[in-house]
C-alpha cells in the first residue's frame, strides 16, 4: 500500500502530492504555485501577498452563512535534514515516503509532515463539498521554520476571520492554547590562520546517530548534543597536549538539536597512539551516560593526510572552552502548568565561513517574555568572555493561554463526543505563529490541533497513521460545531 492509498483518502491524497513537492525554508516557490494551481482546479477563490503567503476562501454551507469565520492555518516549509551519506537534493527532489506498520516514515530524509499533514488537511477541507461548516479561510504561511517570516509579515487584510485553528501541533489527543516566544544568538569568531605544524598527527574525529529532534517539543529529553560532546573530547586532549584545530562544523538548524558533528585536529606525533586509545576510552564513557537515550550514538577517530592549515592556537581554544561550557537544554519549567519547560536554549550549529569565520548559531526559548530576553543575554555574555562578536534577531512573541476561549471549549467537547475521552489543554515549549497572528488580530480566538508524529526535524521524523483519520473527523466536527454555534 502507497501513501496515497491510506485513509482518509482526501487528506492522504493531498498530503502524497504536497511531498512531491521541494518546498525548503526559503524555497517555497514550487509549493505556492501548488497551492495556487489546487485553488484554480477546484474553483476557490485565492490570494498570495507580498511575501508569498497564501489565502483561500470557502463560503459557508447554506443556512451557515452568518457563523463565524474559521481560519484554518498551517506552514508551506519543512526542516531539510538528511542522513549522512543519502543522497537528497532537497531543491529538485520528492520526499521518498513509505509505510513501516502504522506510521508513514522517509527514505533518510525527514518527512514534511511538519507541517505537510497541515496543510493537506485544509486543502480537504476545501475541497470536501459533503462538510459542514462556516465561512473558511485557509492560511498557508511562508519560512515558519526559519523564524515566523511569513506569520511576522502577513498582510492583515487578507483574514477576515474569528476564529483561528492552527494545525501545527504533534499530538493527537493535545489541544494547545499557549506557545513560547523565541529569539536566536549568533555568535561570531573571527580567526586568523596559521600553518599546520609538520611535526603533529592529524585525525578527524566525528559524532553521529544523535536523535536530535526539535529544540522545542524535545529539549527536555535530555538528549545528547554533537557540539557539546565534540568540544569535551577536544577540550580534554587540549587538557594533555596541544592541539591544533583546522577544521570544526556540527549541527545545521537553529530549531534542531545537533545530530553530527566532526572536527579535524592535530596533536605531536608523540602522542599519536595514546589519542586513539583515549578517543575508545571517551566513546565507552559518554555511550554509558546515555545508555537508554542515544542508542545509535558513534564516535568515531580515523587518521587523515595534514591540513595546509589550523586555526590559529588562541581562538581554537577558545571556541573549545566556549562550546564545551555554552548553556544548553532546559533552564526553567512553569510554575503554571505542570510539565511545562518554561525556558531553554540550544547550541545549535557550528559553522566554519571562508577563511577567517566561524559561527556559532543558538536559538532561546521562553513562555515568559523576560525570562527569553535573560537567556539570550546569558548566551550572549558566555560567548563574549570567549571574544565572539554576538547578534541578535528580532525573535517572536509568545502566546498566552486564555482558559476562557470558546473554541477551546467547542474543540474539547468535540473530541469528547468522537473519542469518549477528554483531551489534555496544553501550552508547547515551541513556536507558533499564532504569537504573531494575536499581535496582528487581538480578538482573534485560537487553538492548536495536530495527528501524533515524533522525531520531527530529524530523518527519524514520522506519522501516526490512526491518528490523522482522528485529527481529520475532529477537524470536520469542529467546523460542524462552530457553524451551529
Amino acid at each position: 500500500m502507497e501513501v496515497k492509498d491510506l485513509k482518509p483518502a482526501l487528506v492522504w491524497q493531498c498530503f502524497d502530492e504536497i511531498t512531491k513537492v521541494p518546498r525548503p525554508s526559503c524555497h517555497e516557490e514550487q509549493i505556492k504555485n501548488y497551492l495556487l494551481d489546487f485553488a484554480k482546479k477546484h474553483g476557490i477563490e485565492a490570494k498570495s501577498d507580498k511575501v508569498g503567503n497564501v489565502v483561500m476562501y470557502k463560503p459557508a454551507t447554506k443556512g451557515h452563512e452568518n457563523a463565524p469565520t474559521v481560519i484554518l492555518q498551517s506552514h508551506m516549509d519543512m526542516v531539510a535534514e538528511k542522513n549522512g551519506g543519502v543522497e537528497h537534493d532537497f531543491l529538485k527532489d520528492p520526499i521518498q515516503t513509505y509505510i513501516d506498520g502504522d506510521w508513514v516514515k522517509a527514505k533518510g530524509t525527514t518527512l514534511g509532515a511538519d507541517n505537510g499533514i497541515g496543510m493537506a488537511a485544509a486543502l480537504a477541507v476545501m475541497a470536501d463539498d459533503t462538510l459542514e461548516h462556516g465561512p473558511v479561510e485557509a492560511l498557508f504561511t511562508m519560512n515558519e521554520e526559519i523564524g515566523l517570516e511569513g506569520a511576522q509579515n502577513l498582510e492583515r487584510e487578507l483574514l477576515h476571520g474569528d476564529i483561528l485553528v492552527n494545525l501545527d501541533s504533534e499530538d493527537d489527543g493535545e489541544i494547545f492554547i499557549g506557545c513560547a516566544g523565541g529569539i536566536d544568538t549568533t555568535a561570531v569568531f573571527d580567526y586568523n590562520r596559521s600553518f599546520s605544524p609538520e611535526n603533529f598527527s592529524y585525525f578527524r574525529v566525528k559524532v553521529s546517530g544523535l536523535l536530535g529532534g526539535h529544540s522545542g517539543g524535545d529539549i527536555h529529553l535530555g538528549r545528547a548534543n554533537a557540539n557539546i560532546l565534540l568540544a569535551r573530547f577536544i577540550w580534554n586532549c587540549s587538557q594533555k597536549w596541544d592541539v591544533e584545530v583546522s577544521s570544526i562544523h556540527g549541527g545545521n538548524l537553529r530549531n534542531a538539536i545537533a545530530r553530527e558533528a566532526e572536527a579535524v585536529f592535530g596533536i605531536h606525533n608523540d602522542h599519536k597512539s595514546e589519542v586513539e586509545a583515549y578517543l575508545a576510552s571517551y566513546a565507552t564513557e559518554i555511550e554509558n551516560e546515555f545508555a537508554g537515550i542515544e542508542p545509535g550514538m558513534k564516535i568515531e577517530i580515523e587518521s587523515v593526510a595534514r591540513p595546509a592549515y589550523c586555526i590559529d592556537s588562541k581562538t581554537s581554544l577558545a571556541l573549545v572552552r566556549a562550546l564545551y561550557s555554552a548553556p544548553h537544554g532546559v533552564v526553567s519549567m512553569s510554575h503554571d502548568i505542570e510539565g511545562l519547560v518554561e525556558t531553554s536554549t540550544n547550541l545549535a550549529a557550528v559553522k566554519m565561513e571562508g577563511d577567517d569565520k566561524i559561527k556559532v548559531t543558538t536559538s532561546q526559548r521562553s513562555s515568559v517574555e523576560s525570562r527569553k530576553y535573560d537567556i539570550a543575554g546569558r548566551v550572549e555574555a558566555h560567548f563574549q568572555l570567549a571574544g565572539a562578536k554576538i547578534t541578535h534577531t528580532d525573535g517572536y512573541p509568545g502566546w498566552a493561554p486564555d482558559m476562557n476561549s470558546k473554541i477551546m471549549k467547542i474543540s474539547a467537547e468535540a473530541y469528547k463526543e468522537l473519542f469518549g475521552v477528554e483531551p489534555a489543554i496544553k501550552a508547547i515549549h515551541a513556536g507558533l505563529e499564532c504569537g504573531f497572528f494575536r499581535s496582528k488580530y487581538p480578538e482573534l480566538d485560537m487553538v492548536s490541533i495536530g495527528p501524533t508524529m515524533t522525531g520531527v526535524h530529524s530523518p527519524d521524523e514520522q506519522l501516526l497513521i490512526p491518528t490523522v483519520d482522528k485529527f481529520w473527523k475532529h477537524l470536520c466536527l469542529m467546523l460542524k460545531k462552530v457553524a451551529e454555534s
